[in-house]
This record gives structure tokens, C-alpha cells and sequence, in this order.
């Protein structure tokens, strides 16, 4: 008898918690993978030392495409069968802006580092699709053209113009534990 009155009370419990709990927003779970996947984004990485007589690095690493989509505005949230947006077809063209290194510097948590400045203009490409289907049918497919600023700066270690120490710190940093 009171193992079927928990059971009872179990099924009671969890149907007043649906009941009043209510549903999960749609964009909660979007907000939730912007919270958790991607927070390195805004991270500066910290890259070894600048080696003397080795020629400065360049930034080759442009922006990927999940990147540059991420930077894009968000997309209006539409109501579904009454207002509806679609992005398409999309191509990327990658530009270089800034490529410089400044003098060494302090920087809090760091120490003595160089900033690498790599600044890119990136020009997305791609077909926009408005669909409607209440009150009237509505098919909209235009190109449209977005262009995103992305900073990709990092940090260089600084130890100074001792070839030995900047040799055991790059090895130090680039080692396998």
C-alpha cells in the first residue's frame, strides 16, 4: 500500500512540476552553445618568444568561416509560417588589414610581452530568403553582402635578446607533457 502511494505521489509531483514550469524558450538552447562552446573567442593566446634573427612570424591564420559566421548580426527570430529568415549560399573573401608587433610591453598576468596585431576584413556573400505563408504567400530571395572587422591579436613572450633563454622558453612551450 504505501509503495502504490509513493508512486502515486511521484506521478503527482512530476505532473505539477510540467505544469508549472512551463516550457523552454526556443533560444535558450542557442544562448546556452554561445555561453559554453565558443568562450576561447574573445581570449588573447599567449605564443612563444620572438626568436632573434629568425624572421618576424606573419599572420597567415585568417579567420575561419565558423568565425566570420559567428560575427555576423543574428538573424531575426521569426514566427514560424507567418515570418521566416533564411541564409544561403555563402561565400567568404578573406582581407588582411594589419600585420605589425609592437615593442615589448608589461602586461598584467603576462609579464614582458609583444602584441602581434592581425586585423582581417572579411565580406560574407550570400542569399537571403524571407518566407511567409500567412495571410499571403511570400517568397523573397535576395543577395546581400556583410562585412565583419575580426581581430585575431596575440601575445609573443618577451625574455629579451638572450638566444639561449629564448631557445629553453620555446622549447618550455612547445613541449608535450
Amino acid at each position: 500500500m504505501t509503495k502504490s502511494m509513493t508512486k502515486q505521489g511521484v506521478a503527482v509531483a512530476a505532473l505539477l512540476l510540467t505544469m508549472t514550469t512551463g516550457c523552454v524558450q526556443p533560444w535558450v538552447a542557442t544562448r546556452m552553445e554561445e555561453k559554453y562552446n565558443h568562450k576561447n573567442d574573445f581570449r588573447t593566446p599567449l605564443m612563444p618568444p620572438i626568436r632573434d634573427g629568425a624572421p618576424e612570424p606573419r599572420c597567415e591564420d585568417a579567420p575561419t568561416e565558423r568565425e566570420i559566421l559567428r560575427s555576423l548580426p543574428a538573424q531575426i527570430r521569426g514566427v514560424p509560417f507567418i515570418y521566416e529568415e533564411f541564409r544561403d549560399d555563402f561565400t567568404f573573401a578573406r582581407n588582411r588589414l594589419v600585420d605589425k608587433i609592437d615593442p615589448p610591453r608589461f602586461f598584467p598576468l603576462v609579464g614582458m610581452a609583444q602584441l602581434h596585431h592581425c586585423h582581417w576584413e572579411c565580406a560574407v556573400y550570400y542569399n537571403e530568403t524571407i518566407q511567409s505563408s500567412y495571410p499571403n504567400p511570400v517568397y523573397i530571395k535576395k543577395p546581400r553582402v556583410q562585412v565583419v572587422a575580426i581581430d585575431k591579436d596575440h601575445l609573443h613572450l618577451y625574455v629579451g635578446p638572450n638566444a639561449d633563454t629564448q631557445r629553453d622558453v620555446l622549447l618550455e612551450m612547445t613541449k608535450y607533457n
